[in-house]
This record gives structure tokens, C-alpha cells and sequence, in this order.
């Protein structure tokens, strides 16, 4: 039993360190060390494992390390028939065009959400936040609109969990959850970061099942409450095209 719980940590630290990659292109051995909180003898030796199996490249030139041709040839596998973040690709470039800031697909993954698809801005200024960034649901206008139009038992779970911190009164959020429900839009200013601004909408499939959360981001100082109210109905436009697109 001891030896299958160690096989087991060993997975889980592996795959700790690929998801590593999600934010950064190249990392080095003390980087993914102090990333994954391990030492780093350890992580060499999961490293020299992974390397083996494809799953990783090391640069000798830089001494750095970088996904392999292993996770390229999974990928190749997945079925992107019914994948939002491809299907919505293009019309996202161009909502960006005519609303010239980033907008960002998110979809709900158990307490958090996730970032799975982003078009940036062309300007000098802008959000830049990476894709499969993992955020919490109860703050942000994404989380807003991923938890007010999920199964009641999501707010509770929600609620009632470990993470939920311990100043953010639960009516307040509720009544945040029943304005965006109302209105068909969330927005948020510096709510989880200095500066930031946001305004989202669901996007609700063919069956009517929520699918994603569709934000259009940008600097506080030029996406004012006043603009996104402007922007807010194109966005609920937006979505409505989108969701005819996926079944």
C-alpha cells in the first residue's frame, strides 16, 4: 500500500510539473523547483522521467526545459468537433476588432474557472492574462455569469467551501449573482486586480445549456462602467450568435 502511495505522489508531482507549462513557454530547473515547492533533486529526477518519455525537452544551449513532442502528438487526439474555443475563435477576433479590447472565453471547471481561449487587444495597454489561467468563481464578472447561471447547488458548494473567504458577505454575492441574471451581464472594476475592468455575458448552447462565459477586458481607466454599458448589449449579440454555433 506505502509503494502505491508513493507511485501515486510521484504522478501527481509529474503532472504538477507539466501543467507548469500552461504559463510559461521555457522554465529552468530552479524555476520549475520553485513552482512545484519541490526540491530540486527531486524534480531532476522527474524531469530525466518525463524527458525520457517524450514528454519534456531539455535546451542544452540554455539549460531550460520545454513540452515535448509526446503531449503534441495527444493533443492531435482530442476531438475538437464541438470545442468552443476553436468554433468561437474567429468571431471573437471579431468582436476585438470592433470593440478593440481582449476578450476571453471562460468556462466553469468544478470552484474555478478557466481561461480557455483569448484574443488580445491591439492596444499599447491591455490585460494580458494567459490562457488556461485557473481563477476563483466568486469574484470577477466571468465568475458572476458562470455561477449565476449554473445549477443552484454551484452557489452552495460555492458558498459553503474552504475557499470562500471569509470577508465577502454571501448576500452581497447573491445579489450580484440575481443582477447579472436580471440584467444578462456582469461587470467588475479592480475587483480581483488593481486597475482591471470587466464586462461579461453566458453563452448558452443550442439546448439552451450554458456553455461559457464570454468578457470583454481592458484598463479601468478606459473601460469605465459608462463604456461597458455601451458594450454589454454587442456582447449579449455576440453570445446569442455564438451559442447557435454549438450544439
Amino acid at each position: 500500500m506505502e509503494d502505491g502511495k508513493l507511485t501515486v505522489r510521484a504522478v501527481e508531482r509529474a503532472l504538477d510539473i507539466l501543467l507548469c507549462f500552461t504559463e510559461s513557454e521555457d522554465l529552468s530547473l530552479t524555476e520549475i523547483s520553485a513552482r512545484v515547492s519541490l526540491h530540486k533533486s527531486t524534480v531532476h529526477r522527474l524531469l530525466a522521467s518525463l524527458e525520457g518519455k517524450g514528454f519534456v525537452l531539455r535546451d542544452a544551449a540554455s539549460d531550460k526545459y520545454r513540452l515535448g513532442f509526446r503531449i503534441w502528438e495527444l493533443s492531435a487526439n482530442l476531438n475538437h468537433s464541438d470545442d468552443p474555443a476553436l468554433i468561437l475563435l474567429p468571431d471573437m477576433e471579431r468582436l476585438r476588432d470592433q470593440l478593440d479590447e481582449t476578450i476571453s472565453l471562460y468556462v466553469r471547471d468544478g470552484m474555478e474557472r478557466v481561461r480557455v481561449q483569448a484574443v488580445q487587444s491591439n492596444q499599447a495597454i491591455r490585460r494580458v492574462a494567459p490562457i488556461g489561467a485557473r481563477l476563483p468563481l466568486y469574484v470577477g464578472a466571468s465568475s458572476k455569469i458562470l455561477v449565476a447561471f449554473a445549477e443552484p447547488q454551484v452557489q452552495e458548494t460555492l458558498m459553503e467551501g474552504p475557499a470562500w473567504p471569509p470577508g465577502l458577505e454571501r448576500s452581497a454575492f447573491l445579489q450580484k449573482l440575481d443582477e447579472a441574471k436580471t440584467l444578462g451581464f456582469a461587470t467588475s472594476v479592480e475587483e480581483r486586480e488593481p486597475g482591471a475592468a470587466a464586462v461579461a455575458v453566458p453563452i448558452f448552447n443550442r439546448a439552451h445549456r450554458l456553455v461559457a462565459s464570454l468578457a470583454v477586458s481592458g484598463p479601468s481607466n478606459r473601460l469605465t462602467l459608462e463604456k461597458m454599458m455601451e458594450h454589454a448589449p454587442v456582447l449579449m449579440e455576440a453570445a446569442r450568435r455564438m451559442g447557435k454555433m454549438l450544439k
